[in-house]
């Protein structure tokens, strides 16, 4: 064998191993995100997506930039699963609209009674039966299910500074958002607020929040739907990420 060949088997060994080692971290954030989604999105697909996330990642990462490698990979690997699931469109177009017309009209009851619109109330403005509407709260945590993550992991992206990091501008966007988000979540009523801390601070599932609760997996799903409707309302930045989607 020649040193060539030599050096080619041993860079193709390091590699193996280096996928074989964090394989088990490519795993656990798919399981976790797939806990999240419909039945429709495959472990599998996210597992693949991930695996190129990790490669990306090994050959961007910067230990000079502080974080350790797999707080880095982390970010890298969940994005590239993020990036499988839009390119799938696995939320229709028509669920889109008609939660934005929600969001508009939750918004407008809030606005004009000073408090937060129940769901009966928003139902009977959009002359919507209310079974159909509780629906529709569901559809839309799906649709929004990665939304609060993937607005704060990669807004601003995918333009990053020489070293494979956040520019300063990207790092000043995050923080803004964050701000803006904490502040809206506040301000949520305290089921919802406690829904989404356990679902996104926590990372339980809706199962498990449902035994927090005391109540079923599609009454959780509920909750977070209306919950990321008054927060598509209250934060601008979801009315631009999704303007795109209401065109059809």
């Amino acid at each position: 064998m020649n040193a060539a060949a030599a050096q080619y088997k041993a860079v193709q060994r390091a590699s193996n191993d280096f996928i074989a080692e964090h394989a088990d971290l490519v795993k656990r954030i798919a399981h976790h995100l797939a806990a999240r989604l419909p039945a429709s999105v495959e472990v599998d697909d996210l597992i693949q997506a991930g695996m190129i996330g990790l490669l990306e990642a090994s050959r961007s990462y910067d230990a000079e930039q502080g974080a350790s490698f797999d707080t880095y990979a982390s970010i890298r690997i969940r994005g590239a699963m993020i990036d499988e699931i839009r390119r799938g469109d696995w939320v229709p177009r028509s669920v889109h609209r008609k939660a934005r017309q929600a969001a508009a009209t939750v918004r407008e009851i809030e606005q004009r009674t000073g408090r937060a619109a129940i769901a009966t109330e928003v139902a009977a403005a959009m002359e919507m039966p209310l079974p159909e509407y509780l629906r529709l709260l569901e559809d839309a945590a799906r649709g929004y299910v990665l939304s609060l993550e993937s607005h704060v992991d990669d807004h601003g992206e995918p333009n990053t500074s020489a070293s494979g990091g956040p520019s300063p501008q990207q790092l000043l966007e995050r923080s803004e958002f964050r701000q803006s988000l904490v502040a809206a979540i506040g301000q949520l009523p305290e089921r919802e607020q406690l829904v989404l801390s356990m679902y996104y601070e926590k990372e339980l599932n809706l199962k498990e929040i449902g035994a927090v609760l005391g109540v079923s997996e599609s009454r959780v799903c509920q909750i977070h739907g209306q919950a990321m409707l008054r927060l598509r309302g209250r934060l601008d930045v979801f009315e631009k990420a999704d303007a795109g989607l209401d065109d059809e």
